[in-house]
């Protein structure tokens, strides 16, 4: 189950239709890369996109486009060592998961050997035969 690459349809009227194809070739783009690059930026800001004409934010003396952000550094590492740690807790669960079937394999094996007492049988037991472990 790969990342699969599906295909969104956009019903528009003519002239908004020309009006987007004259912006791709302003761009030097194809029209589904204007539609993916929105696509792609609507998803990445959790639908909080808003389309403005550039005159329009020219026209504000605060803003610069695209906006940034400064991050502390302390955050940034802070981050950096809690990805690492998911990592590494993710390599630890696969290791865990592979001895675990290992186990399972090999108390598969072990059934037909009478020499294996399950726990469970154990409790079950009326005090006929006392099992000593160590």
């Amino acid at each position: 189950m790969g990342n699969k690459n599906k295909t969104v349809s956009f019903r528009v009227n003519e002239d908004t239709f020309d009006a987007l194809r004259d912006i791709a070739e302003e761009r030097d783009l194809s029209l589904s890369a204007v539609f993916r690059d929105y696509v792609d930026a609507l998803v990445a800001n959790d639908g909080q996109v808003r389309i403005e004409p550039a005159n329009a934010f020219a026209e504000s003396d605060d803003a610069e486009f695209p906006p940034k952000v400064e991050v502390p550094k302390s955050f940034v590492r802070e981050h950096e060592r809690l990805e690492l740690e998911a990592d590494h807790l993710r390599e630890q669960l696969e290791e865990h998961k592979t001895y675990i079937n290992a186990l399972r394999d090999e108390l598969e094996r072990a059934e037909d050997v009478e020499d294996v007492v399950h726990l469970d049988d154990l409790e079950d037991d009326d005090g006929e035969e006392t099992y000593r472990l160590g």
